[in-house]
């Protein structure tokens, strides 16, 4: 058995052997394509190679004699580095002097600071005539380090880098974290929510293609660079995401991804090896996968390593192990453990003297390595993954260098800042080192004037955002006017109703390129697959296969390289992201697209709210339409998919104006106010609308437009829809509120109660949020003003004449009407879907909520009472003929 072995050995030798001489003669496309055959064969005779033929050695992809020569000042591109470095840690170091409590990052970007640099001097190329722009996201912990260039450069001021954290500080402050609402001049993207900076890049990249596919964008190229973090990168929503890439071959997609191997609390993969884990990961998904490991220091070491002894050993090494090595400043505890007992690892290790050793880099840190990735990924025709290996806290020493603490570093001893000022050169006292003041270097000297050349070279600074977009021209009138006409004897949605609108405003010729229909795999479930006909969906590769037909022969699945449909599949998280993308191209590419992103209401804000409040930061505009809305409307769907608290959820997102229409012509008002106020005003909003899918007939707009008063009233949230024809008397007065296809619940209940002489008013409230607003801004102002004289808010001013009592009845849930109540001159009450939902049909679902017309009755009836203006023995009769019971059972319980 031993002779087997041993003769398998020399066997193997003899192969590998052969693969030398092959390399040495043949390109490196042709060992690929020779490993990709013999692959194919060893599975078509059953031998699987499985995850294991996903990994490389640990070692760097690009060896040191494929490097390009390195185009930049070795020395001026250190000195700026070190400037930066001890700017950026300053700016948290005089915060927590201060005593303030803001805190801040140092060790992330003393981690990627090489990283920065080297893609900011050599790679981020601004927008030109003949170049589309490169679009980058950082790690948001990382923002010191940009703020820190931007003063090196004059656009950021000593002041600004003092009041970091500090937005509301005289002269003004800096956001933690890149925030493009707050800095609206300055930050394209807010990338620190974990996860949400990959997903928006990579939807980011395919939104470019999706513009030069219908011709929106010239084919000039521009590049999304996304910089992430090891620990980042296990958010769910980064790998849910990354097929994309090579299913639309983004080869304008490049992600870094910084491993510096720690989280917060600790190692990443501690018992693992998180830079082979993301290898595998990222080759599986078919992307091109760039590993820069190692320094050039390890070039000779590895030079020397024949057998691939020492390549073995670190491939064996752990994370954690790795993480505990950053921390060793001896040489001999280096030599130690990295060598463990292999008396061949001594040897080689021993051969090099203790400044070599300490000398020994990660990949991330040298900028020649960090270079050849880049320019590489560059030139690829596919998406990129880079990952590079780095030190958390790198050049803190033991103030943070490698150690668990790291990442909450906020503060550095006197004496060490002084180590650190002369470690980097930076020319200060000691006593202004200890007090870790800002440098920079006269205007005129070799640095800045380099860091000045290498911006210019590339187009221009960055950050930047600058909106370049035209204000669009209002669509034709008649979109929205067909509406107010009625549906006749028709009994549609407004869901129909919408897409009828969409379909319109495609035609449009004003405004028609820019509308962007965005939908997750329910096309068929809101009725516009017709759109597919008309516009297609867009698919870079157009459409290769037997068009198929959807309902009847004439409407079929169109998929098109110009298609303007975003049919997302069932993504949610990735419809939002290409929401995103659509609402900021105004900014990030001058074209003003309108997004209209319909979808199910309860997998809106529930589901994907933090991407929806990231677009609120990035000054994101389009129309989100709640699909299928209301928790009784959509019967039978169940616990799951039935919304009564999405509206609720959106009032916490302040540029969001929500909105909760009955009819048709309310919902042409609402689309034809968002397009004014966000694409003619340019106001950065979002439009948040409810549509149902229960059919009835739609009205016509009530007289009394004159001014355009009522689509004042519907956009401001409430008008009187309808005026009771019978007389208030003795004060039996009522004044109903109703919304989505609860509408036709309330129109019943008026009927009720005017049968039984009660006097009733029905209003449309398009929007309690809007409303409650108002009434708070009112509020305030009066207020701040501190005099008897005080104005009304809206919603007061309607009611400052009327009598009676209010009741307020839609499909969700009772805190959103609620926030009125303070402002009500009259005895106010709301009837809702408090609880979870279930499978049931309308009318049962509206009996268990209480929201049918008989309850409406009802509560107007003991509203009236408790005032004393109805008996009570009328409200008793009205149970009984109503089977109504004390012992009914709570939807709350």
């Amino acid at each position: 058995m031993q002779q087997v072995n041993n003769d398998w050995l020399l066997e193997q030798a003899e192969w590998l052997e052969a693969l030398e001489e092959i390399i040495e003669d043949k390109s490196s496309d042709d060992v690929k394509g020779l490993f990709t055959e013999l692959r194919k064969l060893a599975a078509r005779k059953g031998v699987t190679l499985g995850g294991a033929s996903l990994n490389t050695p640990f070692t760097n992809t690009i060896h040191s004699h494929e490097q390009p020569a390195y185009p930049g000042d070795h020395a001026l591109e250190q000195r700026i580095e070190n400037l930066t470095r001890w700017n950026a840690m300053s700016m948290v170091l005089q915060g927590a002097d201060t005593d303030s409590g803001v805190g801040g990052h140092i060790s992330t970007y003393a981690a990627c600071a090489t990283m920065y640099e080297v893609a900011l001097n050599h790679f981020i190329r601004r927008p030109s005539a003949d170049y589309g722009g490169d679009l980058m996201m950082i790690q948001g912990h990382a923002s010191p380090g940009i703020y820190a260039r931007s003063f090196l450069e004059g656009r950021l001021s000593e002041n600004k880098l003092s009041n970091f954290r500090r937005e509301l500080a005289d002269g003004g402050g800096l956001t933690s974290y890149p925030h493009p609402r707050r800095m609206p001049d300055y930050w394209d993207f807010p990338s620190v929510s974990m996860g949400l900076g990959s997903m928006m890049g990579i939807y980011q990249a395919r939104y470019q293609k999706y513009l030069e596919g219908r011709g929106l964008k010239p084919k000039n190229g521009g590049k999304v660079w996304c910089f992430l973090g090891d620990g980042e990168m296990d958010e769910p929503e980064i790998y849910g995401t990354v097929g994309l890439g090579l299913r639309e071959k983004l080869d304008n997609i490049i992600f870094v991804i910084n491993c510096n191997l720690q989280r917060l609390d600790g190692p990443v993969r501690g018992n693992g090896k998180v830079i082979q884990e993301h290898e595998r990961q990222f080759l599986g998904f078919g992307w091109d996968v760039i590993k820069v490991v190692w320094g050039s220091e390890w070039d000779a070491v590895f030079a020397k390593d024949t057998n691939g002894t020492l390549q073995n050993r670190l491939l064996e090494m752990l994370d954690g192990d790795f993480q505990y090595l950053s921390t060793l400043t001896d040489p001999a505890a280096i030599r130690a453990k990295i060598a463990g007992e292999n008396a061949e690892i001594i040897a080689l290790l021993g051969a090099m003297t203790d400044t070599e050793i300490r000398a020994l880099r990660r990949g991330g840190h040298d900028r020649e390595k960090v270079y050849a990735a880049y320019d590489r990924a560059v030139k690829a025709d596919k998406p990129v993954c880079i990952i590079m290996h780095t030190v958390k806290g790198f050049t803190l020493g033991s103030q943070g260098e490698g150690q668990n603490t790291a990442h909450n570093t906020k503060k550095i001893a006197y004496e060490n800042r002084v180590l650190l000022a002369k470690q980097y050169g930076i020319e200060l006292s000691d006593d202004d080192a200890k007090k870790a003041k800002f440098y920079a270097p006269k205007s005129d000297s070799p640095e800045i004037k380099y860091l000045h050349e290498k911006r210019q070279a590339l187009g221009g600074y960055w950050p930047a955002r600058i909106d370049k977009s035209d204000a669009i021209t209002m669509p034709n009138e008649k979109v929205f006017t067909d509406t107010f006409l009625g549906s006749g004897e028709k009994e549609p949605s407004t869901t129909a109703a919408f897409i009828s609108i969409l379909t319109s405003l495609v035609r449009d010729k004003a405004i028609g390129k820019y509308i962007v229909p965005i939908v997750p795999d329910e096309a068929q479930t809101f009725g516009m697959q017709s759109l597919f006909n008309s516009v297609g969906i867009y698919n870079p590769h157009g459409q290769q296969y037997q068009k198929m037909q959807i309902g009847t022969p004439l409407i079929q699945y169109n998929e098109k390289t110009n298609g303007q449909v975003l049919q997302e599949g069932i993504n949610e998280a990735g419809a939002l992201a290409s929401f995103s993308a659509a609402g900021s191209a105004y900014f990030l590419h001058g074209v003003p697209t309108i997004p209209f992103y319909i979808y199910y209401s309860m997998f809106g804000f529930q589901r994907v709210g933090d991407s929806i409040w990231a677009t609120a930061d990035q000054l994101g505009k389009g129309f989100l339409i709640g699909g299928t809305a209301g928790r009784t409307t959509l019967n039978g769907e169940g616990l799951q998919h039935e919304d009564g608290h999405s509206l609720t959820i959106a009032s916490t997102v302040p540029s969001i104006r929500s909105y909760d229409p009955a009819f048709a012509y309310e919902l042409a008002v609402i689309i034809k106010a968002g397009i004014r106020e966000m694409y003619v005003e340019k106001v950065p909003k979002v439009y948040y609308i409810m549509a149902y899918n229960e059919n009835h007939v739609m009205p016509s707009m009530p007289q009394g437009n004159e001014n355009g008063a009522i689509e004042n009233g519907i956009t401001k949230g409430l008008y009187r829809f309808q005026t009771s024809k019978t007389k208030a008397k003795k004060g039996l007065k009522a004044h109903l509120f109703g919304s989505g296809s609860i509408m036709q619940q309330v129109l019943a209940a008026a009927k009720m109660l005017e049968d039984m002489g009660i006097s009733t008013d029905i209003w449309s409230a398009t929007s309690y949020v809007e409303l409650t607003r108002d009434c708070q801004a009112t509020e305030r102002r009066n207020l701040l003003r501190g005099t008897e004289k005080t104005e009304k808010s809206y919603f007061e001013t309607l009611f400052a004449t009327e009598e009676g009592v209010i009741v307020c009845v839609s499909d969700f849930i009772k805190s959103l009407p609620n926030g009125l109540a303070k402002w009500s001159p009259l005895y106010f009450t709301t009837l809702g879907t408090d609880g979870f939902g279930l499978s049931e049909s309308r009318p049962e679902l509206r009996e268990y909520f209480e929201i049918n017309p008989k309850f409406i009755a009802l509560t107007v009836l003991n509203r009236l009472a408790t005032q004393g203006k109805l008996d009570w023995k009328k409200v008793q009769a009205f149970i009984k003929e109503n089977g109504i019971s004390v012992d009914k059972f709570d939807a709350m319980e």
